[in-house]
């Protein structure tokens, strides 16, 4: 499933939404995805593609459908709690509004 909704995100992506290059390093049990995105595009390579992502995130596989596909939005208790793990969750927000998810 992870793997399909990251091969939508491409074709969901918009540019307009971000002014900046971000990387992305999404870590699930199975699964590392790693994620560009800028004001040129978006691009999405499998496993761990740069050396240290401006954002990394690691979480479930469940916890990110459930962001992912039913719109819920991690709060600070889901942080604290481990349910989701990142050096920059004001880039999570941004990740978000880049392929149209309210944040």
């Amino acid at each position: 499933m992870i793997d399909k909704i990251f091969d939508q995100m491409a074709k969901d992506f918009s540019a307009a939404a971000i002014d900046r290059d971000i990387s992305f390093f999404f870590i699930f049990e199975d699964r590392r995805k790693t994620v560009f995105i800028g004001p040129q595009g978006c691009r999405i390579e499998d496993g761990k593609a740069i050396d240290s992502a401006d954002c990394v995130c690691k979480t479930s596989t469940e916890f990110f459908l459930r962001i992912w596909q039913q719109g819920y939005r991690p709060g600070i208790k889901d942080f604290l709690g481990g349910e989701i793990r990142s050096n920059d969750p004001q880039a999570l927000q941004t990740f978000l509004a880049a392929f149209g998810k309210p944040a």
